[in-house]
């Protein structure tokens, strides 16, 4: 059996076996279980229970699983009808609600492990427990879940279980969890004072002063690239009367996303209410109808084309509570979007300096990629011939740039007014991350009524293309936070040098240096307190500053810096200040990943 197939089916199996396990630890009539699916590293089961299930419960579960495995059961497959099913499980409310969902006629299976558990499922399962003796599985955490989820429904307890075909893959897994903990961004960006949230605007991150130099500092890079390639950028208003989000097609198919604006009035109490007559706004959740109004704003030709507009402006999109993820899913951020315009003729090589530029924003960072062609969705948008002619593009546009069969193809994923291109990075843990997008665009055009004098002077319409590399700025600082685990690239780090004098007369020297430094375009931090030596070097050590320069009298009378690194016990004594600042510029330049420890290596 393959190894996918054999762990879905194993880890599907296993859930089963939890819900057993559970039944006999607070007994059948206690129990309500309702659904338990096979996930990426395990399985999940959840069940409606006496009380909650916390972290001394664990062991229990997992012994009493054990239990049951090397009881060597039979599973055992019976196919019933709906009525059967009904009256098998009606003291399941969860069971006889799915049940009824389905058509009367409706032939459904059942498996029993051993005589006294059965579930309903499509299966397939194994046939005996001793087929699951050698696999290695444990709790990994119990959280909460609404039955189907809908917040008006039950409750549920959900308990979570890692499972491997062997305990050395669980270890190595669990290894893999831990690290991941360690590099958990919401956990290292307010330690290192990048960010932090507040509940009067939930998911809505504030910037605090260093990660803000962060986000500058990537922001300025990535419109260094931008400009390289032709690109202008623009700006335009949060919130819109809704009439144009009708136009753009967002009103109907994103509306659940959105935040509205509605009209108020408010009456000779004070009481506000929505007022009948008065104009829907909207926040924007999309950029791409300010772009749209600013290329309608001048009439264009051929000559013109393509027409690149840029745009990192604030965007809201509305997401339920409980999906929130610190900077990985938040309701306002800012996208680094672009929307260019372009005749037909123009796709296959725009396409292609997109994936260039790609590469170079990724690369830049260590980061790999692969790419993915999402194509025409169930609720799309326009006519279905210019669907099919955008995907054998893009499919081409593929076919050239990567090799035939050298992409994903993800069947109904696209967007609803054309299909796209996505593309996805792996971080140092291999984590696989959804980020950039290219989607190639029919509809707006044709939406908005945008033309363009041709060289034959007809009026025709431009193609759009939608794009945007780090997505979400806030998403990918918070995936750059873990992949170096809060240690930036030398011309990334929000302060790059901080300055230690020994002692309080070594004050004027090191405000020389950091006069110099920052004259260079360096950013330092310096402390001038009275305090231990150790105890500034620390406070810079705890905010993993590249450089920490420590200045003494032997420093200050031959101009020199010692340098601690970060990550290092190794000091580098005496380096002339002028070798140490052309050392800076050049990693800042470079863009390096990696720290320099040898200034004379600098040319």
């Amino acid at each position: 059996m393959e190894r996918e197939k054999f762990l879905t089916v194993y880890r599907h199996s296993l859930a089963h076996v939890l819900a057993k396990a559970v039944i006999e630890i607070f007994g059948r009539e206690n129990v309500q279980y309702a659904i338990g699916p096979q996930i990426a590293d395990g399985f999940y089961y959840d069940f409606l229970l006496p009380r909650s299930i916390n972290k001394d419960d664990y062991t229990a579960i997992e012994d009493k699983m054990r239990e049951i495995l090397k009881r060597k059961e039979d599973w055992t497959v019976k196919e019933i009808s709906r009525a059967d099913a009904l009256e098998l499980f009606k003291d399941q409310k969860f069971k006889t609600e799915l049940i009824e969902d389905l058509p009367e006629d409706e032939i459904l299976t059942v498996y029993y492990t051993g005589d006294d558990f059965v579930d309903l499922c499509i299966g397939p399962h194994i046939e005996n427990s001793v087929e699951l003796l050698s696999t290695a599985f444990k709790v990994r955490a119990a959280s909460t879940a609404y039955w189907r989820g809908d917040e008006n429904r039950d409750l549920l307890q959900r308990i979570y279980c890692y499972a491997f075909p062997s305990k050395d893959e669980l270890k190595a897994h669990l290894k893999l969890i831990e690290e991941a903990m360690a590099r958990d961004h919401k956990v290292i960006g307010p330690q290192l004072g990048l960010f932090m949230f507040d509940p009067s605007a939930p998911g809505m991150p504030f910037w605090l002063p260093r990660g803000w130099t962060l986000f500058n500092t990537l922001l300025k890079f990535w419109r260094e690239v931008h400009e390289r390639h032709g690109y202008r950028e623009i700006s335009g208003p949060v919130i819109s009367d809704k009439s144009l989000w009708e136009t753009s097609g967002h009103w109907g198919h994103y509306k659940h996303n959105m935040f509205l604006v509605p009209p108020v009035a408010e009456d000779e109490n004070g009481n506000m209410s929505i007022a009948e007559d008065g104009k829907f706004y909207a926040m924007k959740p999309m950029n791409c109808p300010n772009a749209i109004l600013v290329y309608k704003h001048e009439l264009h030709s051929y000559r013109d084309l393509p027409l690149r507009y840029s745009q990192t402006d604030v965007i809201h999109r509305r997401e339920k509570s409980g999906e929130l993820n610190g900077l990985f899913r938040v309701q306002m951020f800012r996208q680094d979007d672009d929307h260019t315009f372009l005749t037909e003729e123009m796709v296959a090589d725009e396409i292609a300096d997109i994936l260039d530029i790609a590469t170079e924003l990724y690369g830049t960072f260590g980061l790999t990629y692969t790419a993915e062609l999402s194509t025409r969705p169930d609720d799309f948008m326009g006519d279905i011939q210019i669907w099919d002619k955008a995907e054998e593009d893009l499919t081409a546009i593929l076919d050239k740039h990567y090799g035939i069969g050298n992409y994903e193809i993800n069947e109904g994923d696209g967007a609803f007014y054309g299909p796209k291109i996505d593309l996805a990075m792996k971080d140092a843990l291999g984590r696989e991350w959804q980020m950039g997008t290219v989607q190639l665009d029919f509809q707006l055009p044709l939406n908005f009524e945008l033309k363009y004098t041709a060289q034959d002077g007809s009026q025709r319409t431009p193609v759009m293309v939608h794009r945007a590399l780090f997505g979400s700025m806030e998403r990918f600082i918070g995936i750059i936070i873990e992949n170096f685990k809060g240690a930036f690239p030398f011309w990334l780090s929000p302060v790059q040098v901080g300055i230690v004098p020994i002692r309080t007369e070594n004050n004027e020297y090191a405000q020389y240096v950091e006069e110099m430094l920052k004259e260079n375009g360096i950013r330092t931090e310096a402390d001038y307190t009275d305090r231990n030596m150790k105890e500034k070097i620390k406070y810079f050590k705890n905010y993993k500053t590249p450089y920490t320069i420590v200045l003494g009298n032997n420093e200050a009378e031959e101009r020199t810096v010692s340098i601690n690194l970060r990550g290092s016990n190794k000091q580098v004594r005496n380096v002339p200040l002028d070798k140490f600042i052309a050392m800076c510029v050049a990693m800042t330049k470079e863009r390096t990943l990696d720290l320099m420890d040898d200034p004379e290596a600098v040319e």
